[in-house]
């Protein structure tokens, strides 16, 4: 599979940390990620005017010579990440990856190159994004970061199979076309991830139906009030 998370590598990446939002943490964290989406020279998506609840900005990813390659924009309540099982468990939150579409390239420095990205991509984003927030809460702490090297991979694997039997295919609407996606669920929730335009995108959420969904454009980052607070 090619993905912007790896910079001439072959094999699945490193397990994901916990993501930063933006309305979370420092006002210094919460204006790299702003600045990050702002920077960006390809359109965001995000749930369409159909979702009337909370939106906010996750994270951005970039490449090793700082050019934004995808992020992740955040619908519904934000999901807490508890390592203790705390907490309620009926969050429903839908978070929705965009990833540049790009071909195999050298980075801006010339010290190595991006593979390309591609629909496998937007899926392995979204998968590592869903595990970065869920585990078992009968895990023992001290034995969560082997679980989720282990899940990760798995998560990798079958981003790198789309047409295996773990996926089906369901079509909705980007931008009021339909768009064919391919996806799948699993105790933790689900993932999606399709192409349009000049972009993949992925998707992965708990407690909202991925069935009626709908994707566009972001065309003001302004909506996604909790980067401004």
């Amino acid at each position: 599979m090619e993905t912007t998370s790896r910079v001439g590598t072959a094999g699945p990446a490193p397990a994901p940390t916990p993501p930063t939002t933006a309305s979370a943490g420092t006002d210094a964290a919460r204006r790299q990620v702003v600045e990050g989406f702002v920077r960006a020279t390809f359109p965001w998506y995000g749930l369409d005017a159909a979702f009337t609840g909370p939106r906010w900005l996750m994270q951005v990813g970039t490449s090793a010579d700082g050019t934004v390659q995808h992020g992740t924009t955040g619908h519904g309540e934000e999901p807490s990440i508890r390592p203790d099982g705390s907490g309620p468990d009926d969050e429903r939150f839908t978070a929705v990856v965009t990833v540049a579409a790009s071909p195999v390239r050298r980075t801006g420095d010339g010290t190595g190159v991006l593979d390309a990205t591609s629909v496998s991509s937007a899926a392995w984003l979204a998968g590592s994004g869903l595990l970065a927030y869920t585990w078992p809460p009968q895990l023992d702490h001290a034995l969560r970061d082997d679980w989720l090297e282990q899940q990760t991979e798995a998560a990798f694997a079958l981003a790198d199979d789309l047409d295996g039997p773990e996926w089906t295919t369901l079509s909705l609407p980007v931008d009021g076309v339909p768009v064919p996606f391919h996806y799948r669920e699993s105790e933790f929730g689900w993932v999606l991830a399709g192409t349009t335009g000049g972009a993949h995108i992925g998707a992965y959420g708990r407690g909202m139906s991925a069935y009626g969904l709908g994707f566009a454009v972001v065309e003001d980052l302004a909506g996604y009030s909790a980067a401004y607070r």
